[in-house]
């Protein structure tokens, strides 16, 4: 009898709880919402003005192209690092107030004179420049003195790319960069502004170089 009437108690139970949630499913089935336009509110909103706490610099693509420099630097007895990373500064635009590492702010960098360069230590014989022909078997070892005999703009380049961003914008700012032979250059009607490096200038104070 005990058994039977907690049986019959769980039923009720459980007979109750269905028609409460019955009732529950019901009421919110048929609850309409009114919509809102939120476009609407918004524009009904009074105006605050300009946003004087969020007033963030973030250069424009005409603030990259407008008044962009050309330099002229003279790479006579300048070490080769030393020189490399002053025209990296000058490509990636560092040195300008407005610099932001997305965007193109540099300079035009031109660099006459690239044969006489100069390195340090026992570089012109220990320094290695390698290329390879995609082929097997097609890998070209050559050393710095070499090269500088051969090809002395692409020692430069070869330096000066390497300290510029990986990617796209890399790519882009390369192509700012001018190196030649000799003192001639084809620019003179962009009037390029000189720049003297003197603490670039080699010391010949390291043994190995001349």
């Amino acid at each position: 009898a005990v058994a039977r009437a907690a049986a019959a108690g769980r039923s009720s139970h459980a007979a109750a709880r269905a028609k409460r949630r019955a009732a529950a499913c019901m009421s919110r089935t048929n609850v309409q919402y009114e919509r809102v336009d939120y476009k609407a509110v918004h524009a009904a909103l009074p105006k605050m003005g300009k946003d004087v706490w969020n007033t963030t610099y973030y250069p424009t693509a005409e603030d990259a192209r407008s008044d962009r420099r050309w330099v002229l630097l003279d790479a006579q007895d300048l070490v080769l690092g030393r020189l490399a990373t002053e025209a990296a500064v000058l490509l990636r635009g560092k040195n300008v107030t407005e610099f932001h590492p997305a965007m193109d702010m540099g300079a035009n960098v031109i660099i006459v004179n690239a044969e006489k360069v100069k390195v340090t230590g026992k570089k012109y014989e220990d320094k290695l420049y390698k290329r390879h022909s995609g082929r097997p078997g097609g890998m070209k070892v050559e050393t710095y003195r070499k090269l500088q005999e051969r090809i002395p703009e692409r020692i430069l380049e070869k330096a000066i790319k390497g300290m510029l961003p990986k990617g796209r914008l890399g790519r882009q700012l390369f192509t700012n960069l001018k190196v030649y032979k000799g003192p001639e250059h084809p620019h003179e009607a962009q009037n390029p502004e000189p720049m003297e490096l003197p603490h670039c200038v080699f010391q010949g104070i390291y043994g190995g170089s001349t």
